[in-house]
């Protein structure tokens, strides 16, 4: 499983972008745990952006006991998530700098696997319930 890979994809489900420590640590043992399948994607994904390093790249930042996806890191995550023919080739995009969201497909955000979506769903079932406590 790569670590960077996973933590801009669980940011990335959260409202605004922003997860506590705690909420944070949980989905990571979530994801560690769910298989050779994750660890396989992760590596994809990685793959790339071979050299990634998400908090010397702005792409996420630490803040009120937490960590949050930059719009920057968004854009990485949607570049590496997207189909081989969505993305520019090697000689457009430097693997030493990541991509801006600038840069990035708009509908990409769209594109999100269902997975992702249901994170989210399951997210604010959670929040719900314990606002409900």
């Amino acid at each position: 499983m790569n670590f960077q890979v996973t933590v801009l994809t669980i940011l990335v489900s959260y409202p605004d972008g922003f997860a506590l420590m705690a909420d944070l640590k949980r989905d990571l043992a979530i994801l560690a745990t769910s298989g050779r399948d994750w660890a396989e994607r992760t590596k994809r994904l990685a793959a790339r952006v071979p050299v990634l390093d998400i908090f010397s790249q702005g792409l996420v930042e630490r803040l009120n006991g937490g960590w949050r996806i930059t719009e920057k890191g968004r854009g990485v995550l949607e570049f590496m998530e997207a189909r081989p023919a969505e993305m520019r080739t090697e000689s457009a995009v430097p693997a030493t700098e990541p991509l801006d969201s600038a840069q990035a497909s708009p509908d990409l955000a769209a594109r999100r696997s269902g997975r992702s979506q249901r994170v989210q769903r399951r997210r604010a079932a959670r929040e719900r319930a314990r606002a409900k406590a």
